[in-house]
């Protein structure tokens, strides 16, 4: 295994409300996410791992293989607030100057849970804490980190995320730029055992 620092970020596999489009709340995998998630045993070669708290990342980890995951809250999606377990769509017929502030808006949380920024903020820290731990470590976390992690590698605005796509069990890979911040390495991608060096 190499020592040079690289983060896979592994977004966890499907539950009930990614299936259906809906803002999360703490769920669990369903079913047919479980077998997706157990697929990545053995595909995934990493010398550390570490997880978001909310119980589909931990599953995931623990079917991937790697149940000793030490858990970082600062790698859990947004909290939703008020929208958790809400349908976006639905949402926006309900409340249509709501969503659109938040979509345009990184520093907007009508929904009374958190901003992006304040998203932006803890991933930043979490990232910043594995910038020096030698080797490959899996990241098992959400979209909306992986969205971001993205969008801050290249230097982009916040609300760039929105153009971004981040599937269920699919790997972004970051390494450490030398002057600070990250760089992308490849990005939404079916497992493969081969780290890019």
């Amino acid at each position: 295994m190499s020592h040079r620092t690289s983060l896979l970020l592994i977004r966890h596999a499907p539950s009930h409300a990614t299936r259906r489009f809906r803002f999360p709340a703490d769920e669990p995998l369903d079913e047919d996410g479980r077998s997706t998630a157990a697929s990545l045993a053995g595909s995934i070669v990493a010398d550390h791992a570490v997880t978001s708290p909310r119980l589909r990342c931990r599953e995931t980890a623990v079917l991937a293989g790697y149940a000793d995951a030490e858990v970082d809250p600062d790698l859990a999606e947004l909290d939703f607030g008020s929208w958790a377990g809400r349908d976006p769509h639905q949402l926006g017929r309900d409340a249509p100057a709501e969503l659109e502030a938040w979509y345009a808006d990184p520093d907007t949380a009508p929904h009374g849970g958190e901003t992006l920024d304040q998203l932006a903020v803890r991933l930043t820290g979490a990232l910043e804490r594995l910038r020096h731990r030698p080797g490959v470590t899996a990241v098992f976390t959400h979209g909306g980190p992986i969205k971001l992690a993205i969008v801050q590698a290249l230097q982009a605005p916040t609300t760039a995320m929105w153009r971004v796509e981040v599937a269920p069990c699919s790997i972004t890979e970051l390494h450490p730029h030398p002057d600070g911040g990250w760089t992308l390495v490849r990005a939404n991608v079916g497992p493969d055992p081969q780290v890019t060096s």
